[in-house]
C-alpha cells in the first residue's frame, strides 16, 4: 500500500520523532500549517492503512510507525522499477544516472558504492 504526498510529509514528521502528539506534529508542520483536523483524517487514513497506531495517555494519543522508513521507500523503488523499467534495476540505474544530472564528484560516489556492493556480493 502506498501513501499520498500529504501523507507521506506526516510520515516524514512521525518517523523523525519516533513517538509524537497531534500538538507536536501541528507545531512541526512549517507555514502554513494544516488544520487539525486535516493532519487527524491523515493520520486515521494511515492508521486504516497499516502505517501507524497510537497510545492513549488520558486524553491524548501518541503516534508512531509501524512501518520503518527505508522499507517503505525501497518497496516504493521496486514498484517504480518494475512499473516503469521492465524490472530491470540495471536499466532503472542507467536512467538515473543519465538524467539526474550528476556532477563528476557525484558520479564518483555513486561508483564507490557499486564497487563496495561487488565486493560484498563476491565473499
Amino acid at each position: 500500500m502506498q501513501l499520498t504526498k500529504a501523507e507521506e510529509q506526516l510520515m516524514e514528521l512521525i518517523w523523525k520523532q519516533e513517538k509524537v502528539f497531534m500538538k507536536d506534529l501541528l507545531e512541526l508542520y512549517p507555514e502554513p500549517k494544516p488544520a487539525v483536523t486535516t493532519v487527524a483524517t491523515l493520520l486515521k487514513r494511515m492508521q486504516e492503512k497499516g502505517f501507524v497506531d497510537y497510545t492513549v495517555y488520558g486524553n491524548s494519543r501518541q503516534y508512531y510507525s509501524l512501518v520503518n522508513k527505508n522499507d517503505y521507500f525501497a518497496k516504493q523503488v521496486k514498484g517504480i522499477i518494475k512499473s516503469y523499467f521492465e524490472n530491470s534495476a540495471l536499466k532503472f540505474a542507467s536512467f538515473f544516472t543519465e538524467s539526474s544530472d550528476l556532477s563528476v564528484d557525484e558520479l564518483e560516489d555513486l561508483k564507490k558504492i557499486v564497487d563496495e556492493e561487488i565486493t560484498k556480493k563476491k565473499k
